[in-house]
């Protein structure tokens, strides 16, 4: 019993650990000088350029759980 338990645990805190990670992450995606994740677009030609992720309605209720996850995770 007290293995499961201990199981469970490590499954809890790599979750959360996992979590964090993909929240904070810069690139999701990389495609020769192009990177975009949650956050921002970045390309990086002659000048390294970010600009805010679109405003698709989808991805910013992406963006609302991913920070909801994160609160109440740590609650």
């Amino acid at each position: 019993m007290l293995l499961l338990l201990l199981g469970i645990i490590v499954l809890h805190v790599t979750v959360l650990v996992l979590l964090f990670v993909s929240t904070i992450v810069s690139q999701w995606l990389v495609n020769g000088e192009h990177a975009a994740d949650l956050w921002q677009n970045c390309t990086s030609g002659p000048a390294f350029h970010c600009l805010a992720s679109s405003s698709n309605e989808w991805l910013q209720s992406v963006q609302a759980m991913m920070i909801l996850s994160v609160i109440f995770s740590v609650l």
